[in-house]
């Protein structure tokens, strides 16, 4: 007897099997006997059945505050920084806390289930953190919410931004952040580094930088990350978030850099929604788009995955927590269009961010959590190309939202009356 069984559906490996769920936990993935009883039974034949979308990178305590208290004029990331820094000092505690959870209602609906927000540190009463604590806690019967200790104003270039990063990890903030190229030096934002690394090691727990996101090719605070991680044995542990000024720099450069990320272990989380619209903004033409090279660190083995990264704040005004948007767009300005890349930028959002964020008991297996999403696609690239409905979201166990099947009706002689964009592959 099972509580839900989610019957027939095809997984992003392409075998078709039923999923048995009891007590928040998956106990069957196989094509169970006819007859067989539970609670619920959830027809997803013809359907893909997939883990939840992950989200590696994101600002939740900006989330849902574009316009406040004025818009980012410029599009660029230093403009949306200073107003970041308008927006928190008077922002409270109790309108972080509505908006983000707003933003992980939206989560929800869209199978969103696992999401790593930076939180900013360079503010004396923490204001964020204790706001996306108590959220934390509110959602965690659905939403692995990761916190990251972000001095968003640089570690070393505000002065209280050290005492108040080691603060918000005592108060239980998950991961280690920071912004080297903030630093007012490059020397500072090495040093930076190291200091960051450090305390994760002395703490053991994983490190997560917003790392060169600029246009500067000299912004090389990816390979001092490497070399800490490295030295201080951190392998598996840590990522760099952003890696934009690797689009600018030598390519002999990077033929020497990507074999020490590779070696180092260190994974890469790309944002291309975000950094399409922030990078290249000096630029006249030709005009540079700040992708990272992800083509070239998959080649290497190196772990990427894609990042959400901003929702209507102070750095883009658009989002709607859909991870198949990011996947979808960061699949074109990467050029990712063989099968098998479209097929690899699913994974970008489910199962390489799962690993990056060290989740524990994801996917579809026997023993894992059961939190899934059933979608409206046949396949993973289908599912990408349609962006395609969530039909239906379990989050450990319990049906979470459902979503109506997306058909047109039109009115046109001579042709089918009902439309829908799915189209049977070749």
């Amino acid at each position: 007897m099972f509580d839900l069984i989610v019957r027939g559906g095809t997984l992003p490996d392409g075998r078709v099997a039923d999923i048995g769920i009891r007590d928040g936990r998956i106990l069957a993935v196989e094509r169970l006997p006819e007859g067989t009883q539970a609670g619920r039974i959830i027809d997803a034949a013809g359907d893909l059945v997939a883990p939840p979308f992950a989200d590696a990178h994101f600002h939740m305590d900006a989330t849902l505050s574009y316009g406040q208290p004025r818009i980012n004029a410029s599009g660029t990331l230093l403009e949306g920084i200073a107003l970041w820094g308008e927006l928190k000092a008077i922002a409270t505690i109790d309108e972080m806390k509505a908006r983000a959870l707003d933003y992980c209602d939206w989560a929800v609906s869209m199978g969103l289930l696992a999401i790593r927000s930076h939180v900013d540190t360079c503010d004396p009463d923490l204001k964020g953190v204790q706001a996306l604590l108590d959220v934390r806690a509110a959602v965690r019967d659905r939403i692995d919410l990761q916190l990251v200790a972000f001095p968003q104003d640089g570690l070393y270039r505000d002065p209280g931004a050290l005492a108040q990063t080691l603060r918000a990890l005592d108060m239980g903030v998950d991961v280690v952040g920071g912004i080297p190229h903030f630093e007012r030096t490059m020397a500072d934002g090495a040093a930076s580094v190291r200091a960051l690394c450090e305390i994760a090691a002395e703490r053991g727990l994983r490190v997560d930088l917003h790392c060169d996101e600029t246009d500067d090719p000299q912004s090389r605070h990816i390979e001092t990350l490497a070399a800490e991680t490295l030295r201080l044995g951190l392998q598996g542990r840590v990522a760099g978030s952003h890696l934009t000024s690797m689009h600018s720099m030598d390519n002999y450069y990077v033929s020497k850099l990507l074999p020490l990320i590779a070696e180092a272990g260190v994974a890469a989380i790309a944002n291309p929604l975000i950094n399409i619209v922030i990078q290249g903004r000096h630029d006249s033409f030709p005009k540079r788009r700040g992708l990272t090279r992800v083509r070239e660190m998959r080649a290497l083995g190196i772990p990427v995955a894609w990042g959400q990264d901003c929702v209507r704040d102070p750095w883009y005004p658009l989002g709607t927590a859909d991870m198949l948007d990011v996947a979808f767009m960061g699949l074109h300005v990467a050029q990712m269009t063989h099968p098998e890349e479209m097929r690899a930028c699913f994974d970008m959002v489910t199962e390489v961010p799962a690993r990056i964020m060290g989740l524990e008991g994801y996917g579809l297996r026997p023993g894992a959590v059961a939190s899934l999403v059933v979608l409206d696609a046949g396949d993973p690239v289908e599912a990408l190309r349609l962006r395609a409905t969530r039909l239906t979201v379990i989050a450990r166990g319990r049906v979470v939202a459902e979503t109506p099947r997306a058909e047109a009706t039109l009115s046109v002689p001579g042709r089918p009356a009902r439309l829908r964009r799915r189209h049977a592959a070749p």
